[in-house]
């Protein structure tokens, strides 16, 4: 398969449940550390012990700096945790871990509640609604506007770029989620296509800056986002596309919930053979699963399943484009 599949993972794993990846099939993982354990040593022995069960790290994560609210609301700390975040590139550079990833939500994602819903077979999965949301009190100290946050984001970039190229290191930014112009207070910096292009060129379209394409947050926004197929091509030609967050929702905002791929409104098999058609060579994953039961692995297992349906759609959508080509 030329689209490398991975898994979001963390430092605890057992050798049962890394052993049960790597017979899934899973290659890669995106690891999230957390600060203590953003350490050389600590980071190089989780990667040679994943070694030994095929399992290599695609792309760091450090959920703290990730979503720095510092960093993004321009709080008087803020270099110091951007310094932080420098240190966490050279950190991936040091270990040859090629992406970082970043997400312009400090307060997070944003959803109603995990549950049963009418599309979700009765598991219990994240579901959001609009008017509940935006019925919420202001997540931080006051309200946070566009300009603010754009400016704040600029700042970000011009520390961080320079360290970037220098490092070889790339950032994946993902989508605010939901999808809209404003979360508890705080303007959103990416929810449509032009948002994304807009950063591209504050980052003087350094190749240093790219995207998680997160598919479940297109199809929240819906046409409000963008034209997936199109942005796909787009952002793929462009090489703009790091990660791949593989997920299909119930219906477009202002009420969703998280499905399985094939109970969603979205055709995933359409969107799979794009990123094929395309040519895209980067990583995917299913992004969120179900919680999942204990006694059957918990979140991990509740990951087996999604994975292998999209690998079997990545299967299926490579032998049709091959059938194709050859016609």
């Amino acid at each position: 398969m030329s689209i490398k599949i991975q898994l979001p993972m963390g430092t605890k794993h057992t050798d049962e449940e890394l052993a049960f990846i790597r017979e899934m099939g899973v290659s890669f993982s995106n690891l999230n550390v957390m600060p203590d354990e953003a350490t050389y040593e600590n980071v190089m022995a989780v990667m040679e012990r994943y070694a030994k069960y095929d399992i290599a790290v695609s792309d760091l994560a450090c959920p703290p700096l990730q979503k720095n609210a510092s960093i993004i609301l321009g709080k008087p700390n803020r270099d110091v945790e951007i310094d932080k975040f420098i240190d966490f590139i050279e950190l991936a550079a040091k270990v040859k871990v090629p992406i970082v990833s970043v997400a312009w939500q400090p307060n997070g994602i944003f959803r109603t509640g995990v549950a049963a819903r009418p599309h979700t077979r009765g598991g219990r999965s994240a579901y959001a609604d609009l008017k509940e949301i935006e019925a919420r009190p202001v997540s931080n100290d006051r309200e946070y506007g566009m300009e603010e946050i754009w400016g704040n984001f600029h700042y970000f970039l011009e520390k961080v770029i320079p360290v970037c190229e220098e490092n070889g290191v790339r950032l994946a930014l993902h989508p605010n989620d939901p999808p809209v112009k404003s979360l508890g207070g705080v303007a959103s910096l990416i929810y449509n296509t032009e948002t994304y292009r807009k950063a591209f060129a504050l980052a003087k379209e350094s190749p240093a800056l790219g995207m998680k394409l997160c598919v479940g947050c297109w199809l929240e926004g819906g046409n409000q986002f963008g034209n997936l197929m199109q942005d796909i091509r787009t952002f793929c030609e462009q090489d703009k596309v790091l990660v791949v967050h593989f997920r299909n929702v119930s219906s477009t905002l202002p009420y969703f919930e998280e499905t399985l791929s094939e109970d969603g409104y979205a055709n995933m098999y359409e969107i799979m053979k794009q990123f094929v058609a395309c040519g895209y060579q980067g990583y995917m994953s299913i992004d969120h699963a179900f919680k999942g039961y204990p006694e059957m692995g918990g979140m991990l297992g509740a990951c087996a399943y999604p994975t292998g349906h999209m690998k079997g759609l990545l299967h299926a959508a490579e032998i049709e484009t091959r059938w194709q080509n050859k016609v």
